[in-house]
């Protein structure tokens, strides 16, 4: 379905500039942006992917991933298709290149996404699996459907958004992971088609400037941005400049997409990279995609007791109190609890 869209500038001759993102394309009519979602139609910009979607999924919160989000609870999943980043390595590229959308395609809308997570049993809505970034506009009303129905909303987004939409966007969310795939810029440049400073500009508004729970993770590569420097440097920018308190989470990758020549990453070298990023300042350091009960794990930075014990997705041992109170020591842990 086409929908007009927002944030664009009309160009002579029925070319329009997306302002968007930071892609800034330029579109001649009939064509498409980077993302294929956002396309000219005389001279005036449209969401064409609006109301549809590429799938429903009820998860753990703790899939998205988000820890400290209410753990343990359920969230209702979709995303559409198409991407604003080029990631080499895409884990979901079958879903953010779009050549074969008519096929997996779903008709919806925002009020029928809130219904269905409500008779799923979910007290989440996560816009995921691809980025919500490039369908704002429904984005927005899909966000506002649920808030109606009572649910939160969720996100997980590469965070690559001008300012104005930036600010659209986030203000219908309560909780967001931000996937930071690196602190390198010429490794934005070469593996992901964009840029870091734009990603940095959206996790210090989160985190200054809004109530939106935020959470990062960097997929780490083994020789393209493992460095123990860059990790470093990442986990004390994060610490600095977003809060201790922040989670962090370190994703092991496997050969996908264009970067199967690359071996799959190790357990050492995430829960080395844990291990530096906890040395940094940061209170709490997950790992993914590989087994690792200590990776899961969430421990207070009071007494360093373990209060949420994971077994991958599932919590096996809780001993939070009442709004997130370790049990241990009654330090409140940062974060979003029941």
């Amino acid at each position: 379905m086409m929908k007009k869209a927002r944030y664009f500038q009309s160009l002579e001759g029925q070319t329009i500039r997306c302002q968007l993102c930071p892609q800034l394309c330029t579109i001649k009519p009939t064509e498409q942006g980077f993302c294929q979602n956002r396309e000219n139609q005389a001279g005036v910009m449209y969401l064409n992917s609006y109301g549809t979607a590429s799938g429903f999924q009820l998860d753990p919160i703790e899939k998205k991933p988000l820890h400290h989000f209410y753990p343990g609870s359920g969230v209702y999943s979709f995303g559409t298709t198409g991407c604003n980043l080029g990631c080499k390595y895409c884990q979901n590229w079958g879903i953010s290149k779009k050549e074969q959308w008519d096929n997996f395609a779903i008709s919806t809308d925002p009020a029928d996404i809130a219904a269905a997570a409500k008779n799923a049993g979910a007290t989440s809505v996560a816009m995921t699996y691809n980025d919500p970034v490039i369908y704002l506009e429904f984005a927005v009303d899909v966000a506002q459907a649920c808030k109606e129905a009572g649910l939160n909303v969720v996100m997980v987004s590469a965070g690559y958004v001008n300012k104005a939409p930036r600010m659209e966007l986030f203000s219908q969310v309560d909780g967001v992971n931000i996937d930071l795939k690196s602190f390198s810029e010429p490794f934005y440049q070469r593996i992901c088609k964009g840029h870091v400073e734009p990603v940095k500009e959206t996790l210090l508004y989160l985190a200054k400037e809004t109530d939106v729970w935020l959470e990062v993770t960097c997929l780490l590569i083994e020789g393209e941005n493992d460095s123990q420097r860059e990790v470093e440097e990442m986990s004390q920018w994060i610490a600095e400049e977003l809060g201790p308190g922040v989670p962090l989470h370190f994703t092991a990758f496997h050969p996908d997409y264009l970067m199967k020549d690359h071996r799959q990453t190790s357990l050492k070298t995430v829960t080395d990279a844990r291990k530096t990023a906890l040395a940094a300042g940061l209170h709490h350091v997950y790992t993914g995609n590989l087994y690792h009960t200590e990776g899961d794990t969430t421990f207070c930075p009071s007494c360093s007791e373990p209060v949420i014990v994971r077994d991958w997705y599932e919590i096996s041992e809780n001993h939070l109190d009442t709004g997130g109170l370790c049990k241990h020591c009654g330090v409140a842990i940062a974060g979003r609890f029941v």
